[in-house]
């Protein structure tokens, strides 16, 4: 159940990835963040009212769900930055790995969890199939520390949220109210980013303005609600079985965002990043069957 719930929110996280990747090409990122984490916000608020979920409301759900809210925006900021920094092919993978180190650290600092020998090779094999499907090349300038630095704020920031998403509540009521507060946190300070930005002369809406947003809502809507999947079903893998395996899976999304341009956009995949996707379907099976 774990490898089956940790499989789905990779391949939530790259599909929403892939598809805020495209947006972010029409519009600037924080539009792309507080539209879509909206959209998800009123659907989540629909669905916690439907079900009553405000009785699992707890001091342990607001403080994890608050904070996962607050720190998802300045990861995902930091991140596009560095991305604008730096090369993505050292920045992607850096970023990638924090999802894993973080929750695993959680996992065996809280949970007392110690990996197989098995699923510690299907971590090992896993990692570095990310690694090198992600596209990191062993070429190029060195990387500014600034840059370091905005990868590594964003590599912790995705691990904190997750992990604090997974700890905030064992009840799917619970699971329910600590997606729509962290939806509403995040455009809370995401729209504070923005109209920050509006405020120094940086206009919000792209080119069409709102007719270009409405044309792309379909679209916007879909990386919201997929990436609040893919906090639900990472949350339910942590929930019934070990941390460390649901992460690592779950770091599995860039590659399903590679396989995504490659089948859609025609992106050519280079030898490593070919090689680095069956050493992650490798290392997914090891740990599935340890």
């Amino acid at each position: 159940m774990t490898a089956a719930f940790a499989l789905a929110t990779s391949l939530l996280w790259g599909l929403a990835d892939f598809g805020g990747g495209l947006l972010s090409k029409r519009m600037r990122e924080l539009t792309v963040v507080v539209v879509s984490q909206g959209a998800a916000a009123l659907v989540l608020g629909a669905v916690v009212a439907a079900t009553g979920a405000w009785g699992a409301l707890d001091a342990r759900l607001l403080w994890c769900a608050v904070a996962a809210g607050a720190i998802g925006p300045v990861s995902m900021l930091c991140f596009y930055r560095a991305l604008a920094a730096g090369p993505m092919g050292v920045v992607s993978p850096v970023a990638t790995l924090g999802s894993v180190a973080v929750p695993v650290g959680v996992g065996m600092v809280l949970h007392g969890e110690r990996p197989g020998a098995v699923q510690g090779l299907g971590t090992l094999v896993a990692v570095t199939g990310v690694v090198l499907a992600s596209g990191l090349q062993g070429r190029g300038g060195p990387v500014q520390r600034s840059t370091v630095l905005l990868t590594l704020v964003a590599a912790f920031g995705f691990g904190a949220t997750m992990s604090l998403v997974a700890e905030a509540s064992s009840t799917l009521p619970g699971l329910f109210l600590t997606l729509f507060l962290q939806r509403v946190v995040n455009v809370l300070v995401g729209g504070g980013a923005l109209a920050a930005t509006v405020r120094r002369g940086t206009p919000a809406l792209p080119e069409g303005g709102l007719g270009a947003v409405a044309a792309a809502l379909p679209a916007l809507v879909f990386v919201g609600l997929a990436d609040v999947a893919a906090n639900g079903t990472f949350a339910i893998a942590a929930q019934h079985g070990p941390v460390t395996v649901a992460a690592v899976l779950a770091s599995l999304y860039p590659v399903v965002t590679a396989v995504a341009a490659f089948g859609l956009l025609r992106e050519r995949l280079r030898g490593l990043q070919t090689a680095g996707a069956g050493l992650a379907l490798l290392g997914t099976v090891l740990l599935a069957s340890g």
